[in-house]
């Protein structure tokens, strides 16, 4: 394992031209602490755990000192937000200190988020708050481990320095881990711009590093665009079989390389309602639950246009045709995995929207109606009243248990149960429980975001000394409001 000062850097995206990024230091904040250090990710970057325990750490991961070989820099890009185009974005509040190589040769990028005002802050601070840094530090660890590509964070400093939002909050600084942060905006600024040569810089630097496969095929460009689909439509269909609400799916907020990025007003289901809406400034509903996949179509055209001074009009447009198929496959082979059915049948796309339509109706809880599916009994003189007693008709549900019981005499032998407890998480990141982790944290205990981030880690075990993590908030518990300042 590497001491801080050992760390291999190669900044590859430091190295491009000055179009797509500004050198850019960190702003100090005064008397930083750790709040939380996520010692298996460090494992896997190489990073001894040990060094958390040094005061270097938490001056280094603050932005109070650089890394040895790091090159701070802020990126630039476009998007459209919330349908509309804004021709200039940037880094805000994030700063690449640079790219590290594991001992595995795998990069990755290490960021600063909330380290002080860039050229492309736009009248902000540049600062991140707590609470946001909480849910996002939770969340990506917590989507890891469900298997759901994703940044992740080494860990979370802090500092008293005041941070004003809707109220006056304390600041702190999110160091993100990923392969790359490059996204669909960075295309769209320089097609925006008519920038063609910057174009295909950034496409030849990310197929070069992100999807080498490709790398100096003459049909390089339009191949690396039916990539980016295929691994979007992936990702997609993954944050709906488990039910995540990504809540601000602008297209400077979706990686090249299908990764979830920017956490914001994010969310999990917990009664099932396809037109649940996490994020408190969606006022038109855009990034509902159940418009996710039409919105990642909707971002990926926007990107196959700003790749269009490389390929032609007409195989973008076929290429774009591929999202739906994908989608479809990719959503309804995890949902009949998480019925323990792993061969396919026409009809199961029908017994699937079904079951679906049945705890829509009787606003059953997503995650723990699936958790107790993995116990179902298919002796048809077994009740299974852990399961229909969560919905409104119980012969509605015991007479698709008929035709489920039918479907699962086609199955080959083995054990369901263990199969189903595999992919159907018994926890999730729920907003109670990010807010009583947040709440703690704002009074200066920090211990509920480790043992918080210790279940969540391994959210298919039983963990029957934390049974209470796994539970919906209580009837009657007030909503927990996230907008885009969270």
């Amino acid at each position: 394992m590497n001491k801080l000062h050992e760390l291999d850097f190669d900044n590859t995206y430091s190295r491009l031209p000055e179009a797509f990024h500004r050198r850019v230091e960190p702003t100090p904040l005064p008397n930083p602490y750790l709040v939380s250090f996520n010692r298996g990710l460090a494992e896997e970057l190489g990073i001894d755990p040990s060094a958390a325990s040094d005061q270097d750490f938490t001056e280094f991961f603050t932005g109070n000192r650089l890394l040895p070989g790091s090159e701070p820099i802020s990126a630039i890009y476009a998007g459209h937000q919330f349908g509309a185009w804004v021709p200039q974005l940037g880094d805000g509040r994030a700063i690449l200190l640079g790219e590290i190589v594991s001992p595995s040769g795998a990069r990755f990028d290490l960021q600063l988020k909330g380290a002080g005002m860039t050229p492309f802050s736009r009248m902000g601070d540049g600062r991140a708050v707590l609470r946001s840094t909480v849910r996002e530090y939770l969340c990506g660890e917590a989507m890891h481990a469900l298997g759901i590509p994703t940044t992740r964070a080494l860990c979370i400093t802090g500092s008293a320095a005041p941070v004003y939002r809707e109220k006056v909050e304390t600041a702190a600084v999110l160091t993100r881990v990923a392969p790359t942060h490059v996204r669909f905006g960075s295309f769209e600024l320089f097609a925006s711009r008519g920038q063609k040569e910057e174009v295909r810089i950034l496409a030849d630097y990310v197929i070069d590093g992100y999807y080498p496969d490709l790398s100096g095929r003459e049909d390089r460009y339009i191949e690396f665009l039916r990539e980016v689909i295929a691994r979007t439509a992936k990702l997609l269909a993954a944050w709906q079989a488990v039910g995540f609400s990504h809540g601000v799916m602008n297209t400077d907020n979706m990686s090249i390389v299908g990764l979830t990025l920017d956490y914001g007003p994010f969310g999990f289901l917990d009664e099932f309602d396809p037109s649940f809406i996490c994020n408190h400034s969606d006022h038109g509903g855009r990034y509902a639950y159940h418009q996710q996949p039409n919105i990642g179509l909707w971002n990926l055209s926007c990107f196959a246009q700003s790749l269009l001074s490389l390929i032609d009009r007409d195989a973008a447009l076929s290429a774009l045709d591929e999202y739906e198929p994908v989608f479809v496959g990719e959503y309804f082979r995890l949902m009949r995995a998480k019925l323990g059915l792993s061969e396919q049948f026409d009809e199961d796309s029908e017994l699937i929207s079904d079951l679906l339509l049945q705890m829509q109706q009787s606003a059953a809880d997503y995650t723990v109606f699936f958790r107790r599916m993995c116990d179902f009994n298919p002796n048809p003189v077994v009740q299974n009243w852990e399961i229909k007693g969560m919905l409104v008709d119980p012969s509605g549900f015991d007479k698709w248990a008929v035709r489920y019981r039918e479907r699962l005499a086609c199955e080959p032998m083995g054990d369901r149960s263990a199969r189903m407890k595999a992919v159907n998480p018994k926890f999730i990141l729920r907003n109670h429980l990010a807010q009583d982790a947040i709440d703690r944290a704002e009074a200066g205990d920090f211990s509920e975001i480790d043992k918080l981030l210790s279940i969540l880690q391994k959210p298919f075990d039983e963990h029957p000394e934390h049974e209470d993590y796994s539970k919906p908030p209580a009837i009657g518990t007030p909503k927990i409001v996230v907008s885009c300042s969270s």
